[in-house]
């Protein structure tokens, strides 16, 4: 059976909500409700890697497991491959999954989900879409659209990531939830290449995997968890976790 790592990344500063990882939710700061909702998937060890001693010191705290890494990282997936190397030096983990830090009301089924998506073609990376319903969100640049060829039930071989208005004409977009399920050799792999030309265009750290031949697996899911990035998200997270059935 392969060994799962689940690895948060969560840095202190963020452009729009500053100190996010550690606004405080039904009074615990969002990092240990989103490292609960990890733990709660049951997929493997759960490690919080971050910038700031305040995040680690609050994970630890509740009783977690954090990984202090370079502040300079430039993406999360760099500071996911860093804490890895040293959570895991021995080298025993076979699949790693890269979870964001702001998914504080995540259902821990989605990690499983992703985990498992890994399996069928052999894919080097697996993550999650949910079909669009609201129809604001199928030209919102902010929302990432995954063009994907059927590979299975519920599964898409990933073909394209955009945040255009994509496929054109008649039928389903998906709306892509930024969780992704690694192979070890997958992660080592995609760190050690430079941004792609389609990366840095669209502004989207997937593409490099696929400009370089990489297999991305996309399971279908049917919820899109809250991914809170400003004050209005925060308040909505607030809402739905202090208030259930209110919001």
């Amino acid at each position: 059976m392969c060994k799962t790592l689940i690895i948060i990344p969560a840095r202190l500063q963020a452009s729009r909500l500053p100190q996010k990882p550690l606004a405080p939710i039904a009074g615990e700061p969002m990092i240990v409700h989103v490292w609960r909702r990890a733990t709660e998937s049951g997929c493997g060890e759960v490690v919080v890697a971050t910038d700031s001693e305040e995040i680690s010191a609050a994970v630890s705290g509740a009783g977690g497991k954090a990984v202090l890494t370079d502040p300079d990282h430039q993406s999360g997936s760099d500071r996911v491959y860093e804490a890895l190397s040293a959570a895991d030096p021995d080298k025993t983990c076979d699949i790693v999954v890269n979870l964001q830090g702001d998914l504080p009301t995540l259902d821990p089924a989605l990690v499983a989900t992703c985990v498992d998506a890994l399996a069928p073609g052999e894919a080097d990376i697996a993550t999650l879409a949910c079909e669009i319903a609201e129809e604001e969100e199928r030209t919102n640049p902010n929302v990432v659209k995954v063009v994907g060829t059927p590979a299975g039930e519920s599964l898409l071989r990933a073909l394209y990531f955009t945040r255009a208005t994509a496929p054109y004409g008649e039928g389903p977009l998906y709306h892509h939830i930024g969780i992704y399920a690694y192979r070890r050799a997958a992660l080592e792999r995609f760190v050690s290449m430079p941004p792609s030309t389609l990366e840095k265009r669209e502004k989207l750290e997937q593409l490099r995997a696929l400009e370089a031949g990489m297999r991305i697996n996309v399971a279908l899911v049917d919820t899109v968890p809250l991914g809170v990035d400003t004050p209005v998200d925060l308040a909505r997270a607030r809402g739905l976790m202090e208030n259930p059935g209110t919001s």
